[in-house]
């Protein structure tokens, strides 16, 4: 889908989606030679978790770390957004309800329909979770920290490195997973991410490396570099760290 037509869809402006692109949150599936931004459905998937946040009062920051980390699970995520939406829905329902005996004359003055305590704790509870499993890392807090004052320059470039990367384990993929050639481009990327976003430890290159066949949203972006790239790179990331 077009931008134009994402924005229509979903009620999100061109222009915040443009501003969620330059800040790396969610960026364009693709962008063809015409200059259109194209979103599949993976990045549908991705806008909804970022709205369901927005509705929490989380910040751009810390929705884009909390995405972006190998242990986030999206089901698990959407299950606690739905216990948090059932539990507005049936306040409106009530509010409803109140409305509609009101119109009928009814007198009584009930004021518990107006009552937010419960939605605020549900809220509030689920923030301090989501926050603690996904978003306390030592990871997180340097990822906050490093890129909250990036630039759209800065993210370009970003961009272009980490593609330039991907497309060379492309140019190695019918190589051994244990060449030399291949386990210096997982080096290399290793050192991009530590240079670039927090320190990528052995442990966490190795998370990384699961994600990237786990998780379709990764594995979509990875494989815009080849059909089975990311699986290559998976692999080549389980040798380093099991020699590292």
């Amino acid at each position: 889908m077009k931008i134009k037509e994402i924005a229509d869809l979903t009620g999100v402006t061109v222009r915040t989606l443009h501003y969620y692109d330059e800040i790396g949150l969610l960026h364009p599936s693709k962008i063809t030679d015409a200059g259109y931004r194209i979103y599949d459905e993976t990045a549908l998937e991705d806008l909804h978790q970022i709205l369901f946040f927005r509705e929490l009062d989380f910040s751009l920051s810390q929705i884009k770390a909390i995405i972006s980390n190998p242990s986030f699970d999206k089901k698990e995520a959407l299950s606690k957004h739905k216990e948090l939406l059932t539990k507005k829905r049936d306040r409106l329902n009530g509010l409803i309800e109140l409305v509609n005996k009101t119109i009928k004359g009814d007198k009584t003055m009930s004021f518990k329909e107006f009552d937010t305590t419960e939605i605020e704790k549900c809220k509030n509870e689920y923030e301090v979770e989501v926050k603690e499993r996904w978003g306390n890392s030592d990871a997180y807090v340097e990822f906050e920290k490093r890129t909250k004052k990036y630039s759209k320059g800065n993210w370009q470039r970003i961009y272009n490195e980490s593609k330039d990367i991907f497309n060379s384990f492309a140019k190695y993929r019918n190589e051994e997973h244990d060449s030399k050639e291949v386990q210096a481009l997982v080096k290399e990327w290793q050192d991009f991410i530590t240079n670039n976003y927090y320190n990528c430890s052995t442990k966490m290159l190795s998370c990384l490396g699961m994600m990237y066949v786990n998780d379709e949203r990764f594995k979509n972006n990875i494989n815009k570099s080849g059909e089975g790239i990311a699986e290559f790179i998976s692999k080549a990331i389980e040798i380093y760290c099991a020699n590292h």
